[in-house]
């Protein structure tokens, strides 16, 4: 940033002595504009000397995907988006057989089980009481009485979310694919954790008369960023983190507006 093209120091008025247009030697003062050098590099030496970045929703070691961080006056921005208490989305793999102490695919194994009865029907009827289960707590924990007119706009605009801290809490979710013994899973949710997400998935092993281990954890929605807005470690330099910022600025003052109003 230091060794970038600075911008240009600002300007000031001053009245600077000057011969008289009559000659003599007479002297008069004359309004010039100069520039401020306090602005000069020399005087105030390096623009940056840090640098502060905040990382918005974390990411285990074992997960993936959307990571938002936030530099500068975007901490802030950061921090009034999520209160805007956004839903996440992950694409979640399992895999129907086995059972693990961290419900990952690479933890210890606690026992083997027969998964040849399970069909992809059965799988999405779990899902859809997971689904029910889960609206009924975004509900109760939006502290919105929904008979009344503003829970109706909240409801049209898709505004309705928890006002505080909650549990972790299902909005949505779908089986993408299905081909035993391996499945996944898209999950949007609020307030979770990778680790829920896993024992999401061991649970619906349990719920089958069986068992499962959680094979992969991909984030690929965070609030208004996707996969798409991401920067893959290639263009993790200077140009494509500003060229990153100028196009997500609009999206985030927009879902600011938007939500806070």
């Amino acid at each position: 940033l230091n060794a970038a093209p600075g911008r240009a120091p600002r300007q000031q008025i001053r009245f600077l002595p000057a011969p008289a247009p009559g000659g003599g030697g007479a002297v008069e003062l004359v309004a010039a504009r100069v520039p401020v050098l306090a602005d000069h590099p020399l005087v105030r030496g390096p623009r940056f000397r840090k640098l502060k970045i905040g990382a918005g929703h974390r990411l285990d070691v074992k997960a993936s995907g959307v990571f938002v961080l936030g530099i500068g006056h975007g901490n802030k921005l950061l921090t009034d988006l999520y209160n805007c208490h956004l839903a996440k989305v992950y694409t979640v793999g399992g895999r129907f057989g086995k059972a693990t102490d961290d419900f990952s695919d690479t933890g210890n194994l606690i026992e083997k089980t027969t998964f040849d009865h399970i069909t992809r029907e059965k799988l999405e009827r779990i899902l859809a009481v997971i689904q029910g289960t889960n609206q009924k707590a975004l509900l109760m924990y939006s502290n919105i009485d929904m008979k009344t007119q503003e829970a109706y706009e909240l409801a049209v605009k898709g505004l309705i979310r928890p006002m505080g801290k909650s549990p972790p809490i299902i909005t949505a979710v779908r089986c993408l694919q299905f081909a035993l013994p391996e499945f996944q899973l898209e999950i949007h949710c609020l307030h979770e954790t990778q680790q829920y997400l896993r024992k999401m998935v061991h649970e619906i092993g349990l719920e089958l008369k069986s068992s499962a281990v959680c094979t992969q954890v991909r984030r690929i929605r965070d609030g208004v960023f996707s996969v798409d807005d991401a920067l893959p470690r290639t263009q993790w330099n200077l140009q494509s983190i500003q060229e990153a910022i100028r196009n997500c600025q609009l999206k985030v003052e927009a879902e600011l507006e938007k939500t806070l109003g």
